[in-house]
């Protein structure tokens, strides 16, 4: 199993005025410490569930290019893109410069985009939930042909590209691994079996449930399930102060394993001060490698 480190958080003891040089020592701390992949939300405002909008928040894809340029082995990606906050030949475009960047290490992470708060405040059309999913699998659709060097017009519903030209080409072949979050059984995970390489939900007890009908979709697809990259989230990655929690979450991990999980992604509490992910280093991702 892979452990993926997400940074939802850049409220450090030290300020914005280092936090350009806190997020580079996290980065490379990670990618020693052997974590397979790092993400960043595309929230322009803090979400509720980590504190106040007000809080500290970077825009994702300037931030991945930063951590390309201080990392080199790692997978970067946003978790995950909304859709509505780009236009799709640009989005692929800035996935496209990452991938190449960071030679060949960039992920398409998206999803139907959720925050209405943010999009209002910073003036960006916020649709209903249909069309936000509709728009979604356009702005697949736009990515994938931009990737496969097509330059032939694009005239959808809601995109209309006279010549969508993308010079130069993705490093990552066939193109940047794409992977949808959310587990919405009718139309998200519908969108993985027709458009992914991966899928992100969350550690609950529907899990096991909602694999069961991304493989029903994949079947009625014509897609391999098992070619489906499976991933989670866990929230916090807590080891307890005196590492007295690595066993609970050995454990907790061998379970989503047991369903087919491959890469768990969580955050790491004061992640700032490095200690922690040295000791999911040195203790936790040897522990987790062979489940």
């Amino acid at each position: 199993m892979k452990l993926s480190l997400h940074i939802p958080d850049f409220t450090w003891a030290h300020g914005p005025a280092q936090l350009g040089e806190d997020l580079a020592a996290i980065a490379r701390t990670a990618e020693d410490a052997g974590f397979s992949s790092i993400s960043v939300m595309d929230h322009f405002f803090q979400i509720g569930a980590i504190g106040p909008s007000e809080q500290e928040m970077l825009e994702a894809y300037t931030t991945l290019s930063y951590l390309a340029a201080h990392t080199s082995r790692v997978n970067l990606f946003a978790m995950v893109t909304g859709v509505v906050y780009r236009y799709p030949g640009v989005l692929a475009k800035e996935v496209t410069t990452l991938d190449v960047l960071s030679v060949g290490r960039a992920w398409l992470g998206i999803g139907a985009a959720w925050n209405e708060e943010e999009s209002r405040g910073l003036g960006i059309p916020f649709p209903p939930v249909a069309e936000r999913f509709e728009r979604l699998e356009e702005t697949l659709q736009i990515c994938l042909q931009m990737w496969a060097g097509d330059e032939k017009p694009f005239e959808g519903k809601y995109y209309q590209l006279e010549r969508p030209l993308n010079s130069p080409q993705p490093i990552s072949k066939p193109h940047p691994p794409i992977l949808i979050g959310g587990g919405g059984e009718r139309k998200t995970l519908r969108l993985v079996a027709r458009y992914a390489q991966a899928c992100n939900l969350f550690e609950s007890p529907q899990l096991a449930h909602k694999l069961e009908v991304l493989r029903g979709h994949c079947e009625r697809e014509g897609r391999n399930y098992d070619e489906i990259e499976k991933t989670a989230t866990i929230g916090a990655i807590d080891l307890g102060r005196r590492g007295e929690k690595i066993g609970e979450i050995v454990d907790r991990l061998g379970a989503l394993g047991e369903h087919g999980i491959t890469t768990v992604a969580g955050w790491v509490p004061d992640v700032a001060t490095l200690t922690t992910l040295e000791k999911i280093g040195t203790d936790l991702i040897p522990a987790i490698a062979d489940l």
